[in-house]
């Protein structure tokens, strides 16, 4: 797996694949930062806007559905997920 991008730009959707995707390791930073904000109980509106870069007062519909999917895929990567990671990545 090679270095992820810090801050990159989101798909609409999260993958749902029942396997780690090159989409995964490239917003592995994405997914701590969502797991982060729920923890803290963060208003998603604002980690919508912050972390997915997207405006939910302008596109309110595609920034929940961003919101929701990414976040049940990094819910998923701590419990399925991180296995590939540790076999050497999506593309192992």
């Amino acid at each position: 797996m090679q270095k992820p991008p810090l801050d990159p730009d989101v798909d609409d959707t999260a993958p749902t694949d029942a396997a780690l995707t090159v989409y995964d390791e490239q917003h592995i930073i994405t997914y701590l930062r969502l797991l982060d904000a729920d923890a803290a109980k963060a208003d998603w509106r604002k980690v919508a806007r912050i972390v997915l870069h997207i405006d939910p007062d302008r596109e309110p519909g595609r920034a929940r559905q961003a919101f929701d999917s990414h976040l049940a895929r990094a819910k998923w990567m701590t419990e399925h997920g991180y296995r590939d990671l540790l076999r050497g990545g999506a593309l192992s």
